[in-house]
């Protein structure tokens, strides 16, 4: 049995961000999605490990608030931004994290994120709007790193759970779905490796 398949329980964690035009994910844009796999080294600790990233096209009749554009900084004009619809970014995403799940054993994908409902909300509305036959993730479960840090760190914004956790975090770079992703990820590993040094992981050591 793969230490990732006993260490949580069957499902394989996944740390995704998405940026997107707005709150509703049956309405609103989703405008970047990136997600970071991770991967156990010899000693036991997690590490990230693969990346995946896309900038997307909004779905036909989408709404984009001005708000969120300028909360994110996202150009949906910038010739550099190369977009890609839904189905081609989700399809691909999809594929390399079912594969992945499977050399490690494991029977369904979990979504890692800070505040994981909101991305996890939107992932699957996008995965029903271009149905999505083989969408890896739970449909309801994820691992939230905002409780998660709440508990470890005593904080549940990022950028100060980062801080605390020794993890560098540039905030001009923030709100970039792979970016957020990736310090995400540092900071799930941070915390379970801590939890697995003070002897909360293997049970009963």
């Amino acid at each position: 049995m793969s230490m990732m398949k006993r260490r949580f329980r069957g499902f394989y964690p996944v740390i995704v961000d998405v940026e997107t035009g707005g709150f509703n994910p049956q309405t609103d844009a989703l405008l970047e999605v990136a997600a970071v796999t991770v991967k156990f080294d010899n000693q036991g600790n997690l590490h990230p490990d693969e990346e995946y990233h896309f900038n997307l096209n909004p779905f036909d009749g989408a709404n984009v608030e001005s708000a969120a554009l300028e909360f994110t900084g996202i150009d949906l004009g910038n010739p550099l931004r190369y977009p890609v619809s839904e189905s081609v970014a989700l399809k691909e995403i999809f594929s390399s994290i079912r594969t992945a799940q499977k050399e490690q054993d494991c029977q369904r994908s979990v979504l890692v994120g800070h505040n994981a409902a909101f991305d996890l909300n939107f992932i699957q509305a996008a995965a029903g709007r271009i149905d999505a036959k083989r969408n890896p993730f739970h449909p309801f479960t994820n691992f939230d790193t905002a409780t998660l840090s709440g508990l470890a760190l005593g904080q549940t914004v990022l950028a100060k759970a980062c801080e605390l956790a020794k993890i560098k975090f540039n905030t001009k770079e923030a709100h970039s779905a792979l970016y957020d992703a990736k310090k995400t990820a540092e900071l799930f590993c941070f915390i379970v490796n801590r939890w697995k040094k003070l002897g909360g992981w293997p049970l009963g050591d």
